[in-house]
């Protein structure tokens, strides 16, 4: 945290480039390498000059100046916006080392920014995740977290668990008045069923904070030649799959993703279902089914009516799914109109273009996606999905302990724990360095 840090905060190789520096020294290390007098500069503002090496000019620059704490990283920081040749990035790294600096490890700003009280250890990961982002939901969840919208909820949480935790330790600093009553059991447990109500609906909001992160798996399925591979083409807008009228054509499973209305998809074409001796045919056909169960929604791509014993099957396959019917081929067969009950039907010409964006819609409509706002919290980390499960175990055991009449310094040692736990999500409470490590070795260098 002595050292005066500097990291490349950009991709070499674009028109420009930027240099980041954080530390005590900034300034004084800055003035050795650039044409003007850094160490009075005024916060917040840019100056235009030349980085030398000696009496070398290596590059026209501007530098922005930040003065603590008014900073990222709540330190002394400056950038460097220069040309992004990796030549003269480099060589700037290099002057700037040469003058006192050390090189950044990975997420070192964002480290220091903690470390400083900038933000709280949430917030410094929905860094990484922000930079992650693929498409609308994941920015707007990271936005959302970045801004503190998931810190002022455990804020919340941590003062009800408080008034709770001083309520108990009330009720046994006079436990020998009994004319005195400081809180009704009933009334603890009614607060403390709320508290673990608040919990479990931010635990239970990681399984779609995931879904979304990670892309909501489409399965496509059906029999062989039914124009599955032309439909993953279609949607990709891209050749991603062989087109073949060769049966068995796919024989593994093919997967991509797409943006649909800000939500990223991720579609899987699957080897046709048939009954075949093809050993290596069986094996695809075999990662069909497997490739159901992971899915969330299911495009089944039918060219004529299934027979029932094919209806039976698939909807023992796709049991708790969501199942679209996708009767291709609606411009060579357009008189072959059916319904199938329990399935919703969309006829499309996967080779045409025809109706797929109403496909699109209904593929959206199937993965129910709650209405985001600026303000909503979804857990999208595993660290934190699993303090807020450890949190619910713990409100679990005060619930249990108030049922059992346990005595409150029992109850409020349970509390503390839950409290610690929560804790744990912030930063609250001294956090091991081990896990600090952990948490930023994944972050880009320069960030």
């Amino acid at each position: 945290m002595n050292d005066t840090i500097c990291a490349l905060a950009t991709a070499p190789g674009g028109a420009l480039g930027i240099i980041r520096i954080s530390g005590s020294q900034t300034l004084e290390i800055l003035s050795r390498i650039f044409t003007k007098d850094l160490t009075q500069a005024h916060p917040n503002t840019i100056h235009y000059g030349h980085i030398k090496n000696g009496s070398e000019i290596l590059d026209e620059c501007m530098v922005s100046i930040f003065r603590a704490p008014h900073s990222y990283t709540g330190e002394d920081a400056a950038e460097i916006s220069c040309h992004g040749s990796r030549y003269i990035l480099n060589k700037i790294l290099e002057l700037l080392v040469q003058n006192g600096c050390r090189m950044a490890g990975p997420g070192e700003f964002t480290q220091r920014a903690y470390l400083n009280g900038k933000m709280d250890l949430s917030q410094a990961e929905a860094v990484a995740d922000l930079i992650a982002s693929s498409n609308k939901a994941t920015h707007q969840i990271a936005m959302s977290q970045l801004r503190g919208h998931f810190s002022s909820q455990l804020a919340l949480l941590r003062d009800q668990l408080l008034k709770l935790t001083s309520l108990l330790e009330l009720e046994l600093d006079f436990s020998d008045h009994e004319d005195l009553e400081f809180a009704d059991r009933k009334e603890l447990v009614e607060l403390a069923k709320t508290i673990d109500k608040h919990i479990l609906k931010l635990a239970h909001s990681f399984e779609t904070g995931q879904t979304l992160k990670q892309g909501i798996p489409v399965a496509i399925i059906g029999k062989t030649n039914v124009g599955k591979s032309t439909l993953l083409n279609r949607l990709l807008k891209d050749d991603r799959a062989i087109v073949s009228n060769v049966h068995g054509t796919t024989r593994d499973t093919i997967e991509d993703t797409i943006d649909l209305q800000g939500v990223t998809f991720r579609f899987i074409d699957t080897a046709g279902i048939r009954q075949t001796n093809d050993e290596v045919e069986k094996i695809g056909i075999s990662r069909t089914f497997f490739a159901i169960q992971k899915a969330r929604i299911v495009l089944w791509v039918i060219d004529e009516k299934p027979s029932n014993e094919e209806i039976i099957r698939i909807s023992e396959q796709t049991k708790n799914k969501k199942v679209i019917i996708v009767r291709n081929k609606s411009d060579i067969n357009n008189n072959n109109n059916f319904t199938i009950v329990n399935f919703p039907l969309i006829p499309i010409s996967a080779k045409h273009g025809t109706n797929i964006d109403t496909l699109e819609s209904a593929i959206y409509d199937a993965a129910d996606i709650p209405t985001l706002t600026d303000a909503d919290v979804i857990v999208t980390n595993a660290r934190h999905y699993d303090a807020l499960t450890r949190a619910h175990k713990g409100i679990q055991c005060v619930l249990d302990g108030m049922g059992q009449q346990l005595s409150g310094d029992l109850l409020a040692e349970d509390l503390r724990q839950v409290l610690d736990t929560l804790s744990e999500i912030t930063g609250g409470q001294i956090t091991p360095t081990e896990v600090l490590g952990n948490i930023f070795k994944n972050f880009c260098v320069g960030k």
